[in-house]
């Protein structure tokens, strides 16, 4: 037998590779070769001595080691930030109200307009750097905030850029139908125009998309306008995604089951048909309740319903300026489970398994089986659930992304992998 580059022991394993559950596994082992997954078991199982069998050996002190999350929807690149919209809508002013004044959106598309590509990549390090400490090791991060040809182009390639500057994968996605922009009041059809002959097609030949999205919303498109979005992504063999029924059911839930979306988004109004259309389709339902607290929201997501039809349901942060200045994808779980109902084991697969298929990366990603990609997270708990438990800190020890250590508690960790973890 060839030896392993790396062995992983002293550990207890979530590998949440089966359809319910975490997959807790005692006194595990995990061995990595190059940037994959090597072999998974329990200790009592390995074939031999630990040093005999792997050039390293690494002693995880008795954590937890789970999949690197998967945060599958962001607006993590942006200009400016919307605290002073806070205050207003903490004295009765609605997001909408706002919207109609020419804030929510179109403020952020003001401040992402006026920023270089640079200033946009310094601006959102920091807040992926704080991801990936919270054992984040995949982010999906959209456009959106440009709502013109170049800016939408200029945060893409920030986002390209975003993952050449750090260890994390990040999965790009347009996101031109997000709003409508200053300028085209009265013009709609002129702007879609845009978007779909010029701005996506541009983004695509540059290699800059990974999958589609639209806001599918009276505040934004409806869904005949999200359609011809999703038609010319299908024309260029992009999978797509949606904002769905968040302030009201605009049967949005539907329309992402007609065209086979990877996810339908929020869905706070979808309704029991647009349910039961997704369970058909396969579409994950992306559950974000970073948006739902923080706009006061009160309707919750079908999370029975959901449960009921086999609808695998995902969690993210929704980071974003606006409505989800959510930085952490462990308070996410947590408020998945307070204000959604989710159980622990749920919020904790909604961030590596479901999460995963929300980006069609589920062969790759989210579970801890052999030949997934070797993207891991080394937890300070005595149980899963406390990842969805505790409100505030952060239990992360190390994050592994590729098999190469990509963050620790200690700080950097530069160069081969070290022989032990900090």
């Amino acid at each position: 037998m060839e030896r392993w580059d790396e062995l992983w022991t002293n550990v207890h394993l979530a590998t949440l590779a089966e359809p319910e559950g975490v997959g807790a596994m005692d006194d595990g082992a995990l061995a990595l070769t190059g940037d994959r997954i090597a072999w998974v078991g329990s200790r009592s199982e390995l074939p031999g001595p630990p040093g005999e069998l792997a050039r390293r050996v690494r002693d995880g002190g008795g954590g937890w080691l789970t999949p690197g999350f998967v945060d599958s929807h962001t607006h993590l690149i942006f200009g400016g930030n919307r605290a002073r919209e806070f205050e207003r809508r903490l004295q009765g002013v609605t997001y909408e109200e706002l919207a109609r004044e020419g804030g929510g959106i179109r403020a952020t598309v003001r401040a992402t307009r006026a920023a270089s590509t640079d200033d946009l990549v310094q601006g959102a390090l920091g807040r992926a750097r704080e991801l990936l400490s919270h054992g984040v090791t995949t982010v999906e991060v959209k456009s959106g905030y440009g709502l013109d040809v170049e800016t939408e182009l200029r945060m893409l390639r920030a986002a390209r850029r975003l993952q050449e500057e750090t260890p994390l994968s990040v999965h790009a996605t347009f996101l031109g139908a997000h709003a409508l922009p200053d300028g085209y009041q009265g013009r709609r059809e002129e702007y879609l125009e845009l978007v779909v002959a010029e701005t996506l097609p541009r983004a695509h030949e540059e290699g800059l998309v990974d999958s589609v999205d639209a806001f599918c919303e009276s505040i934004a498109f409806t869904g005949e306008e999200c359609a011809r979005v999703f038609d010319a992504a299908v024309e260029l063999c992009l999978p797509v995604r949606l904002h769905a029924d968040q302030l009201s059911d605009g049967r949005g839930a539907e329309l992402a089951a007609r065209y086979g979306a990877l996810s339908a988004d929020h869905l706070e109004h979808t309704s029991e048909a647009g349910v039961r259309a997704m369970a058909r389709a396969g579409v994950v339902a992306g559950l974000l309740p970073g948006a739902f607290y923080f706009l006061r929201e009160e309707k919750t997501p079908p999370v029975e319903l959901f449960r009921r039809e086999g609808v695998p349901m995902m969690v993210a942060t929704d980071l974003n300026p606006g409505s989800s200045p959510l930085r952490s994808p462990l308070l996410a779980m947590n408020m998945a489970c307070t204000l959604f109902g989710l159980t622990p084991e749920e919020a904790l697969a909604g961030v590596t398994r479901n999460g995963a298929r929300a980006l069609g990366l589920q062969d790759r990603i989210g579970t801890l089986e052999a030949g997934r990609d070797a993207d891991l997270a080394l937890w300070d708990v005595d149980d899963p659930a406390e990842l969805a438990y505790w409100i505030g800190g952060n239990p992360c020890r190390a994050v592994v992304k590729g098999g190469r250590p990509a963050w620790s508690r200690e700080g950097p960790t530069p160069g081969p992998p070290p022989d032990a973890v900090p």
